[in-house]
């Protein structure tokens, strides 16, 4: 089975579409003329650090995507057998399987970008090597309240988020018990509860939208299972509220029994993920990168 991975927030890079806007130039001016900027110029000289600003990160990382996997295509690449994104990146899967097209995409994530980038205060923070229920019981004996599990990336790996106070706990009660963590780069507590008025008006503008029927499954990321075409504008809608279940997605892959191949547009971090869950798991399939 080739699973094409595409990453998500925090993935970006100055200088990325480097290699792939010249040739798409259709596709970049519209992507131009529906954010009103000049994306070319962004992501090659991230004036300010507006790349970090996830109203720009948002639409600026999911075109890139895009244009990696048109032209992956081109290339008359192996069909992909499923597709997987994290968090942002379930956008560039769901546009990969033919679920919506490339200005519907850019307009969905422009939005749920404004949304997120809106919601100021809090944040998040990777936490490693602690499971996430001791991690949860740790903080809890150490009376540390608000904080919400975000992304289960690996065994060895989960994010947490919640608000400036409960993450300034948080964060010194996992320095006095010797746990490693590192605050993430993001501008509020995303995939918590934090995000509930986010989602709510989110919902409304996915209602707006019609969804095809997906041409290759794509794995949820509030599910961990195949996206339904009629449950779509639900699970987008729970992602931003829920953690992402990345390491249950890749697990129901390799549960099928069929060998498990990745190959990741523009970067090889998911592949890493996808090697550390198989390293930990006794039922684990060799999987191979093919980036």
């Amino acid at each position: 089975m080739l699973a094409v991975l595409f990453p998500g927030q925090g993935s970006q890079f100055r200088g990325m579409g480097a290699d792939v806007f010249g040739r798409y130039p259709g596709l970049t001016r519209y992507a131009c003329d529906l954010l009103d900027y000049d994306l070319v110029a962004l992501c090659r000289d991230n004036p300010d650090d507006m790349l970090s600003r996830t109203e720009c990160t948002q639409p600026a990382l999911y075109t890139v995507n895009a244009l990696h996997a048109f032209e992956r295509e081109r290339r008359e690449e192996p069909p992909a057998d499923c597709y997987l994104g994290h968090s942002l990146g379930e956008y560039n899967a769901l546009l990969a399987a033919g679920v919506f097209d490339f200005e519907t995409g850019l307009r969905l994530v422009k939005r749920r970008g404004e949304l997120m980038a809106a919601a100021t205060g809090g944040g998040m923070t990777a936490v490693m090597d602690v499971p996430p229920a001791r991690l949860l019981d740790a903080l809890a004996e150490d009376g540390v309240e608000g904080i919400d599990l975000a992304a289960f990336n690996t065994d060895a790996q989960v994010v947490v988020a919640g608000s400036d106070q409960a993450l300034r706990a948080a964060h010194a009660a996992l320095k006095q018990r010797g746990i490693r963590h590192a605050p993430l780069r993001v501008g509020a507590a995303f995939h918590s509860r934090h995000m509930e008025p986010v989602r709510a008006e989110f919902e409304k503008f996915l209602g707006e939208f019609t969804f095809a029927e997906p041409r290759t499954a794509v794995i949820s990321n509030a599910s961990a299972r195949p996206h339904e075409r009629d449950t779509i504008p639900a699970m987008l809608s729970r992602q931003l509220v829920e953690p992402v279940r990345w390491a249950d997605s890749i697990r129901h892959l390799l549960s099928l029994g069929t060998g498990l191949e990745c190959e990741e547009m523009g970067g090889s971090s998911l592949t890493r993920m996808v090697r550390s869950l198989m390293k930990s798991d006794v039922h684990s399939q060799p999987v191979e990168s093919a980036v």
